[in-house]
């Protein structure tokens, strides 16, 4: 349901240049949240988790990345640490992110490109945006969501990655990223057909309360399978992973 909130019209508009921009700082910090993982003694497996939920959108770009990592001692608790560590991060740029931006004499446009584009959870990136000004906020979002967007690539290329270096039979069929990609087709399209203004507004607002909740759920359902213990002993490694991988986006 995260994908009615992307329409391709738009991050078409934002050009080649953030586009690349976006999707090099993506990989590279996906790769290096796998690298500092691996340095640290870490399986790589945690390491995708961190540079995924970090480099695409938080909480929801977690347990998607989840969903395709081949089974694994601790994965449960990595998972939740994740959500937990990466929403306390996102906090923290939506906080620091804008001074930072005007401090380095950054125009709106500019500093809306790295809020969207550095931060991790929508929520967060919406609030840091448009404190700045309403062009910030707009351009903000449009870059967020492309990441968003992006989610769909990322996590079929690390199920394919994990699963083989598992010798899994195959990869997980990540069936709702291709649901989730029908939708942003979907959001692209419909509003544009006469008629349908009204009744699609109403369904995407009830979708759009549907999806918070289900994100809700599922953060919910992965709880009761990880004990607040397993989650405390990970240690300082986890956060130096994903602080890193914050940083390098």
């Amino acid at each position: 349901l995260l994908g009615l909130r992307v329409a391709i019209g738009d991050i078409a508009a934002l050009g080649v240049a953030v586009a690349f921009l976006v999707i090099a700082a993506m990989v590279v910090t996906i790769l290096s949240g796998i690298a500092l993982s691996r340095m640290l003694g870490l399986s790589g497996a945690y390491g995708a988790l961190a540079g995924a939920a970090t480099a695409v959108c938080g909480a929801s770009a977690a347990l998607a990345t989840s969903s395709v990592l081949p089974a694994y001692k601790g994965k449960e608790a990595d998972t939740v640490f994740v959500i937990v560590a990466v929403n306390l991060l996102s906090t923290v740029a939506m906080l620091a992110y804008a001074p930072l931006g005007l401090a380095l004499g950054m125009n709106d446009h500019a500093l809306g490109v790295l809020i969207g584009g550095a931060i991790h959870d929508v929520a967060q990136v919406v609030g840091a945006g448009y404190a700045v000004s309403e062009t910030a906020g707009a351009t903000a979002v449009i870059v967020k969501l492309f990441r968003v967007l992006l989610l769909l690539p990322v996590i079929l290329v690390i199920g394919f990655v994990f699963s083989r270096q598992a010798r899994a039979a195959k990869a997980p069929l990540p069936v709702f990223a291709f649901a989730f990609l029908g939708l942003c087709v979907l959001n692209s399209f419909a509003p544009a057909i006469q008629g349908l203004e009204d009744n699609y507004a109403k369904f995407k607002t009830a979708a759009g309360f549907l999806s918070t909740w289900g994100l809700l759920v599922a953060i919910a359902a992965l709880g009761l399978g990880t004990s607040l213990t397993a989650v405390a002993q990970l240690g300082w490694r986890h956060l130096v992973v994903l602080t890193g991988a914050t940083l390098l986006i």
